[in-house]
């Protein structure tokens, strides 16, 4: 079974920073598209960033500048480098993975593997 674990999270002053980990384990596939979501209470989930096969990074508007996404292949492990965090970026972070990059723009509940979250408080 593929599994994702988040770590990482934690409670933050406006203006500071945290890095995100997700550990994949059990993936067989060759490509991917990994992501970084968050929803906060009473709100929709979102896609905030992305990384795929090719190394492309894609961000939604919300964090673009602040937040970096990054993988190593080798450990099965993705981050999120999170820099300048705002009250509004407090939420339950949680990370994807679907198999082909061409999923990367799909639907948030069209990603097939999903890891339990961690949350993020920024005050």
């Amino acid at each position: 079974d593929v599994q994702l674990v988040e770590s990482g999270g934690g409670s933050v002053q406006t203006g500071g920073s945290l890095r995100l980990t997700c550990s994949v384990s059990g993936y067989r596939y060759s490509g991917y598209c990994m992501g970084w979501f968050r929803q906060a209470p009473g709100e929709e989930r979102e896609k905030i960033a992305s990384i795929d096969t090719t190394g492309r990074q894609m961000y939604a508007d919300s964090v673009k500048g602040r937040f970096t996404v990054s993988i190593n292949d080798a450990k099965n492990t993705l981050y999120l480098q999170m820099s300048n965090l705002k009250p509004e970026d407090t939420a339950n972070y949680s990370c994807a993975i679907v198999p082909y990059r061409e999923q990367c723009l799909g639907a948030v509940d069209a990603w097939n593997w999903w890891g339990p979250g961690t949350q993020v408080t920024v005050s």
